[in-house]
């Protein structure tokens, strides 16, 4: 749950008297600075091409995406619905890739606690506008597109929900799914979710690194946990961690972890990831640090994603919750933001940094 403003119109809100300009009267108040830029200390790595990157539009692009056989993420939305592309093993036997999709909230408004109390619309356009939309384009570039989909005619394989906030957790769209689709969710997620009735199989996502991280309706090479920082009562600050086996990793291990903070994470509580092996291939977190005045913070921002992508030992960091949008509500007047541009781009990194538009992916090589 964040109140999102536009960076680079951070410049036409009159910090002194709150008074936005004319064009941006449907906007709340908000205090936003615009931060300096980020420098980089990571152990440097050698230099490589750009990352792959596609377009949802682009059909004939998405299929030679999939036909490398590396994770493919996709911005399905400007702030935080995420779809990730999953090469099946060898050994699986089914179809090639498994489809996850995270946070998803595509159409009409989030309302948290009362639309009094916090409410949000999209200003950038999802770049599909239901679910089965997605569903339709995930059957036309399937490469086994006749015998791919699961016995209800599904390519959604599971949902992940890392938060209960409707932003993340959005009724509407998530009860256009089948009922057979598994969910995997936070504990007040999954309660929220079990109470509508609508699913069959709504799993509690377990702690991560534990025994217990395997969930059931996965394939046994795919698991899903949750880390969590110490005395963080409202699981605000976590991360989900999407453990994988893969055919094509570029380590001895064969597992890869991809790993989602859409509100940000200690570094310190992202040491045990490296400590259980799988080496990290992506942290999605975001850029902006947004804080209720005088109280909370919120969303960690660019600094703190600095920090964590390095600890996590991740390839990739990509951009999250970072969204322009149209709000409203109490919640807004106590809303500070300061908006961090990305790190520079310079050789030795450790990393690589990818900001994608709604419907815009990467190939994670």
């Amino acid at each position: 749950m964040d109140l999102q403003l536009p960076a680079q119109d951070a410049s036409k809100i009159d910090t002194g008297g709150c008074k936005s300009q004319r064009k941006w009267r449907h906007l709340p108040c908000i205090y936003t600075t615009i931060a300096s830029p980020m420098s980089s200390k990571a152990e440097p790595l050698p230099a490589s091409a750009p990352p792959t990157r596609l377009t949802i539009t682009d059909r004939d692009a998405w299929k030679k995406a999939l036909a490398t056989r590396r994770p493919i993420v996709v911005h399905l939305n400007a702030d935080t619905t995420w779809l990730v592309q999953l090469p099946r093993p060898a050994s699986d036997g089914r179809r090639s890739t498994f489809n996850l999709l995270i946070d998803p909230w595509l159409q009409g408004p989030q309302s948290d606690v009362a639309s009094w109390f916090s409410t949000q619309w999209h200003v950038v356009a999802p770049s599909v506008h239901t679910l089965a939309a997605l569903e339709q384009l995930l059957r036309e570039v399937d490469p086994n597109s006749e015998s791919s989909a699961t016995e209800d005619g599904a390519y959604i394989d599971a949902v992940a929900i890392s938060h209960e906030f409707t932003d993340h957790c959005h009724r509407a769209t998530l009860e256009e799914l089948p009922r057979s689709t598994p969910v995997i969710a936070t504990d007040k997620a999954a309660n929220l979710i079990r109470s509508w009735k609508h699913f069959d199989t709504v799993v509690t996502t377990p702690g991560f690194p534990g025994p217990d991280s395997a969930v059931p309706d996965l394939p046994s090479w795919l698991s899903i946990g949750r880390v969590v920082s110490p005395g963080n009562a409202l699981y605000y600050h976590s991360a989900i961690v999407i453990v994988f086996d893969s055919d094509t990793a570029p380590n001895s291990s064969k597992r890869e972890a991809i790993v989602y903070s859409p509100h940000g994470i200690k570094p310190a509580d992202l040491k045990s990831i490296q400590k259980s092996g799988v080496p990290t291939l992506a942290l999605l977190h975001g850029l902006h640090d947004v804080r209720i005045w005088m109280s909370k913070q919120l969303n960690l921002g660019g600094r703190n994603a600095a920090e964590a992508v390095r600890a996590a030992g991740a390839r990739y960091w990509i951009a999250t919750h970072d969204e322009v949008k149209k709000g409203g509500g109490f919640i807004s007047l106590l809303l500070r933001r300061t908006v961090h541009p990305p790190p520079p781009k310079e050789e030795g990194a450790g990393y690589k940094f990818v900001e994608l538009g709604s419907g815009d992916g990467v190939v994670l090589e």
